[in-house]
């Protein structure tokens, strides 16, 4: 193996920005369908469709918006490309208990290996979704600007992809009902009443409702004060905001973030990718803390001490 890169699918939500301050220069875009006909590539940009179009269509009750990861035959010809130049690759998917990107990823490289027996491939299920997958990948970029090996970066990943959390509201409580998550009656009453959904992520990847906050600066305080009891070292830290057409928003939750004296904070999209299952209306932060506990018991815990209830 001459070398190495580090692989994901536009899952990861890495802004521009980002994506240049650690020399990622490739990924595996996905698909969206439309159920007015139209199909798109889902990119870490907006070149396909404008972020308010794309959101304003998952608003519109009348047209369905379904996600699909990049094929199995598409991370293959991906995987292919750096196997016959012998460089490795370190793929980062989307959480097995969210989506078979994966498997699919996983399939491919076993494909790989068989017909290039010298081919290093190592796919990580990283039991994360949007910026949390970002903020893995942003740190693996990072160990390998430093020189760590291909085994330190998989071994890293694999103990620290269970520390990485979120936190922030949601407010659009109608897209939600409309993908099952509660009543429409419920949607309605909270959006009059100015109720914002707060959770963390699970084991699995999944967002657990942990409160909900009146007001949106309500819900901010509470999202500084759980990431100051959270995280781990946070002078150190990256932090990733990422918003689904809320840009003034995480530019205000940035403002308050700052007081933490993180090390470098990023405001990225949530784009296309993972839109169509997030939808608009949220503002989340990842982080790294200690291991989120598998029953959210800690967690609950905590949020619990800040909000009182």
């Amino acid at each position: 193996m001459k070398d190495f890169v580090i692989l994901v699918d536009s899952t990861c939500d890495l802004s521009e920005e980002a994506r240049a301050d650690i020399g990622m220069t490739d990924y595996i875009p996905g698909h969206a369908h439309f159920s007015d006909g139209r199909d798109i590539v889902t990119k870490l940009d907006w070149s396909e469709i404008s972020r308010e179009d794309y959101y304003k269509t998952l608003s519109n009750k009348k047209i369905q918006v379904t996600t699909a990861p990049p094929s199995p035959a598409e991370f293959y010809d991906v995987f292919e490309r750096y196997a016959k130049e012998d460089i490795g690759v370190i793929s980062i998917s989307l959480s097995s208990k969210i989506s078979s990107t994966y498997n699919f990823a996983k399939n491919a490289a076993e494909d790989i290996v068989k017909n290039y027996p010298s081919a290093k491939i190592y796919c990580v299920d990283s039991f994360r979704m949007s910026g949390a997958i970002g903020l893995l990948a942003y740190y693996a970029f990072a160990m390998k600007n430093e020189g760590k090996s291909f085994d330190e970066i998989v071994a890293w990943l694999e103990e620290n992809k269970i520390r990485v959390h979120q936190m922030g509201p949601i407010d659009d409580l109608i897209f939600v009902a409309r993908r099952g998550r509660i009543s429409m009656g419920k949607a309605i009453f909270g959006s009059f009443a100015g109720v914002k959904p707060m959770g963390d992520c699970n084991a699995d990847g999944y967002t657990t409702v942990l409160t909900k906050a009146k007001g949106i600066n309500k819900a901010f305080d509470i999202t500084v004060k759980y990431i100051s009891e959270t995280a781990t070292d946070i002078e150190n830290q990256i932090l990733f905001i990422a918003h689904s057409n809320r840009e003034q928003y995480a530019e205000n939750l940035k403002e308050k973030l700052l007081a933490l004296n993180p090390k470098k904070i990023y405001i990225t999209d949530v784009y296309s990718a993972c839109g169509g299952n997030i939808g608009p209306g949220m503002i989340g932060v990842y982080y790294l803390g200690e291991p989120i506990s598998s029953d959210l018991s800690r967690e609950k815990e905590v949020i619990a001490k800040i909000t009182g209830k």
